[in-house]
């Protein structure tokens, strides 16, 4: 694992734009009583494609209302939330980052969610017993950690034998540079990233089968350059929130990310394998 890596990652998320504060102050629009699950979809995912990517990986990951899952690195809880509510399963979300694992516990109670557990614990040790999930899912996350053979290999040992395993990730493709992974690390905590064909050769390296390989990159461009559009257009309102300086930096991230993809240095990738 990188020097400063937890922390890097942490520090990372301690400034996300994308928090429990954010979402509470979306929702205390007037008129608004008890909120629920669905009030929250439109403010807490923080991954490309919205609740159609969720529901693919739910797909491709056969989860049901008998389905036991399990979210790895969940963030504030938004995708489990959605599965649970959609697919009626029991969903164990878990989160490292002791705020948004905390924050993702308290807009569960606010919202009712029963079928979602927070656990708060690390992807490279995962702290249940092997085989006690049907599905492990995970979106955007492993990029944070170095040591992805050994989250893949600790996905494995918690699924049952048949159990399914869905996620997505930023890939590199050859062209990336060695700059521009620094500057991948500085602005995001991108610890290392995978290929397209790295992480197939990972998943069958801990033993799964069937495994199989998505390109993402085409569906991704768009949204993030539509983020980007977003981001520019709110300007004054992301300075009054974040600080000019803060906003500067996003708005320089975003262009970044966007020219990166579209020089085919940088992509998306979703892959699914069995237990």
């Amino acid at each position: 694992m990188l020097q400063g890596t937890p922390g890097r990652v942490s520090d990372y998320y301690d400034r996300h734009p994308i928090n429990e504060a954010r979402v509470l102050e979306a929702l205390s629009r007037p008129g608004l009583g008890r909120p629920t699950a669905d009030d929250l979809f439109e403010f807490d995912q923080d991954h490309y494609g919205g609740l159609a990517a969720v529901d693919a990986l739910a797909r491709r990951a056969g989860i049901g209302a008998t389905s036991r899952v399990l979210d790895v690195c969940a963030g504030l809880g938004g995708p489990a939330r959605f599965v649970a509510d959609r697919r009626g399963a029991k969903v164990v979300a878990l989160e490292l980052h002791r705020g948004r694992a905390a924050g993702a516990a308290r807009l569960n109670r606010l919202v009712g969610a029963r079928s979602v557990t927070v656990v708060r614990g690390d992807a490279i040790a995962l702290p249940f017993a092997r085989g006690v999930f049907d599905a492990c899912l995970s979106q955007e996350a492993l990029l944070h950690i170095s040591d992805k053979a050994t989250v893949l290999a600790e996905c494995h040992r918690v699924l049952a034998p048949g159990g399914r395993i869905a996620f997505s990730d930023w890939i590199a493709f050859p062209r990336l540079g060695g700059l521009e992974r620094e500057r991948l690390w500085e602005w995001m905590a991108a610890t290392t990233l995978q290929t397209l064909e790295g992480y197939s050769a990972l998943l069958g390296r801990v033993g799964f089968s069937s495994v199989e390989a998505e390109d993402l990159s085409a569906e991704w461009r768009p949204i993030v350059r539509r983020r980007l559009e977003l981001h520019r257009a709110l300007r004054a309102d992301g300075i009054g929130r974040l600080g000019d300086e803060r906003y500067q930096d996003y708005e320089q991230l975003h262009a970044f990310f966007v020219r990166l993809i579209e020089e085919g240095k940088l992509g998306g990738g979703r892959f699914t394998a069995t237990r």
